[in-house]
């Protein structure tokens, strides 16, 4: 108990729905909304909107149509529901969670997706990144509608597609369609597993780009006939390693990333595919003798606030043609696939000065402000919809998102439901 009633009627309608809570927590789990390629995103949005309806949201399905990925096999579905306090006119506080989840992978030793609960924990992808966190943002909404009918404002809850591979059939749709726009909504919290005490006030920025080397095909037997575009592109990599990681080691930010090795730029080869395709596994015979007269890689660089974009670029740029100058027959195409400028919410913001009192009331210690060393769907709220007072908080441990035996803890998610609906106390009554 509190010296505050209002806070104790609160907290007491949080703790009667912890079975709830891990209820719809399985459940959201047991839908597999695995992404690649997008498989069940109308079920879940399907039945999240059931469930908010019953409970007196308005709610709306939202089809990405034309968006990256979105087909009618695979179609990029978006639940958005609001609930408007009877108190009158005032802010609307977003909950935002992409209900999406990677790819399952091996090791396993429980049912990716049986949501089991076991001493304290609930098993299964997408748990911890970030359904757990969907679930007590619901639980927190209906908790304090519960303790507070005659709230001012409005409260939206959204479940949004396709973040785990850039966020354009969710957030970015939205966003381009004035969801998020700050005449409709003022605050936007997105549950992220990023610790309960902690909160994450945006990303760093990140480019992809697929650098091509050329060469000619000849026969295997006589490849000095042909030109290598192998042996173009490990001279790529040697220079990389003679010269661009190290000074990307020199580069540091102020920005409060973490872990503490993202506080650099970072630059990481994606993947490397170079000659002859790979046959069918079902394929037992042998490959034809041949010198490669394409490679190529993606690279996935993440640069830091205090760097500019342009530069980013022309640093790998310069590279290639420094090898082009000194390597006879080196030919190369490079090609922009992908780029997120980094965004980072001001410490002084009303919905991050709020939850770091909600976090500091409820766990009794101080928030952390931290910055994510990869991108979430803050850059299009930021970019696209133009409002900066959105942050990143929820329950969950960062470093177990797509992890096999991933888990979020009830008592995370619990604690975490305590400080959202605080922030909804204070922000709308």
């Amino acid at each position: 108990m509190t010296d505050d009633p209002s806070l104790d009627r609160l907290f007491a309608e949080i703790a009667a729905r912890e079975g709830d809570l891990i209820q719809l927590t399985q459940d959201l789990v047991r839908i597999p909304t695995l992404n690649p390629p997008g498989l069940h995103y109308h079920d879940i949005c399907d039945f999240l909107g059931d469930r908010l309806r019953r409970k007196g949201f308005h709610v709306d399905m939202i089809r990405a149509h034309g968006a990256p990925a979105d087909s009618e096999k695979y179609q990029r579905w978006n639940m958005v529901a609001r609930h408007q306090g009877a108190g009158g006119t005032g802010e609307c506080v977003h909950f935002n969670s992409h209900h999406d989840v990677v790819e399952v992978g091996h090791g396993w030793t429980t049912d990716p997706f049986g949501g089991e609960l076991k001493d304290g924990r609930i098993y299964g992808r997408g748990t911890c990144d970030m359904k757990g966190g969907l679930a007590a943002s619901v639980i927190a909404a209906e908790a304090f509608i519960a303790a507070f009918p005659d709230y001012s404002g409005a409260i939206e809850i959204s479940a949004t597609a396709d973040e785990e591979s850039g966020g354009y059939g969710g957030v970015a749709y939205l966003a381009e369609h004035g969801w998020f726009s700050p005449e409709k909504v003022q605050h936007v919290i997105i549950p992220e597993p990023l610790n309960k005490d902690r909160i994450c006030l945006g990303h760093r920025g990140v480019w992809w780009a697929e650098i091509e080397t050329k060469g000619r095909i000849a026969h295997g037997s006589m490849p000095f006939l042909g030109d290598s575009a192998i042996r173009h592109m490990g001279a790529v990599l040697e220079e990389m390693e003679r010269t661009l990681y190290p000074l990307l080691a020199g580069k540091r930010t102020e920005m409060p990333v973490v872990p503490e090795g993202a506080k650099q730029s970072t630059l990481n080869v994606n993947s490397i595919h170079g000659g002859e395709p790979e046959q069918d596994a079902d394929y037992t015979g042998l490959p034809a003798p041949c010198v490669a007269d394409r490679c190529r890689i993606v690279i996935d660089r993440r640069f830091l606030i205090e760097e500019d974009l342009t530069e980013v670029k022309a640093e790998v740029s310069r590279m290639l043609e420094g090898i082009k100058a000194s390597r006879p027959n080196f030919e190369y195409d490079i090609r922009d696939l992908f780029e997120v400028i980094p965004s980072m919410t001001d410490e002084d913001a009303p919905v991050v000065k709020t939850v770091q009192a909600a976090i500091e009331k409820v766990l009794h210690k101080q928030a952390e402000f931290v910055v994510s060393p990869g991108t979430y769907d803050q850059k299009h709220i930021d970019r696209i919809g133009k409002l900066k007072n959105c942050i990143a908080y929820g329950p969950g441990i960062l470093d177990l998102a797509h992890q096999p035996d991933e888990w979020v803890g009830v008592q995370d998610m619990m604690d975490s439901a305590k400080v959202m609906a605080l922030t909804l106390r204070e922000l709308l009554t």
